[in-house]
């Protein structure tokens, strides 16, 4: 089975499966400020094209314009539905409709804004020749970005310096070493990453991967 093949069959069968929880979340967003469900924010894919990711909004509407683009858990944007969406990563679920229309993978680096792909060295833009993911070891690594920059007076630098380059080298690892094997690992640790962060499978592969 190729990895496109079962990325539209997980995708497909999760969106199903999942659309009571769905459209519970986007009632629930609706109901609290009547502002839009989904945040479609631009995000660099493949090959340096631009798409629109399907995530649940989590902040207030127009938080773009009230600040940048790294968010801790403390940030005054984001909505009080929004904060327990994080928690769970459920605000990430609508991307599955992102994998069905071939803008991302279930498995991949995480698609980042033109101003961070903008940073890219020629070896990082290796990065760009696989179709971002909705999990990658980076995401198992650091499960809960928005604790690690809460209190953090420029959120923005904190990013740049403490997450952003094991992020990016754990990222060209996964170019590097993909395989179909790989990505069942990766989504079933990042399950355990959202519900057990402490477990001894999740801090054996933090310890790995840095």
């Amino acid at each position: 089975m190729t990895k496109r093949v079962f990325d539209i069959l997980a995708a497909g069968t999760g969106l199903l499966l999942l659309a009571p929880l769905l459209i519970y979340v986007a009632w629930r967003i609706r109901r609290e400020d009547g502002g839009p469900v989904f945040y479609r924010g631009e995000r660099v894919g493949l090959l340096g094209r631009t798409f629109r990711i399907f995530k649940f909004r989590t902040m207030v509407v127009d938080a773009e314009r009230k600040g940048g683009a790294s968010t801790a858990d403390d940030d005054p944007r984001i909505t009080r539905i929004g904060l327990r969406l994080r928690k769970y990563k459920l605000d990430e679920l609508p991307q599955l409709i992102n994998v069905l229309t071939g803008d991302m993978s279930l498995v991949g680096p995480r698609p980042e804004v033109r101003h961070y792909t903008d940073l890219y060295t020629d070896q990082e833009k290796a990065i760009l020749t696989v179709r971002p993911g909705i999990t990658d070891w980076a995401s198992i690594w650091n499960a809960d970005e928005g604790a690690i920059l809460a209190g953090a007076a420029d959120p923005e630098r904190a990013y740049m310096e403490l997450i952003r380059p094991t992020k990016l080298k754990l990222q060209l690892r996964y170019v590097r070493e993909r395989s179909l094997l790989t990505d069942l690992r990766i989504l079933f640790l990042t399950a355990v990453a959202v519900f057990r962060p402490e477990s001894a499978a999740v801090e054996e592969i933090r310890r790995q991967q840095t």
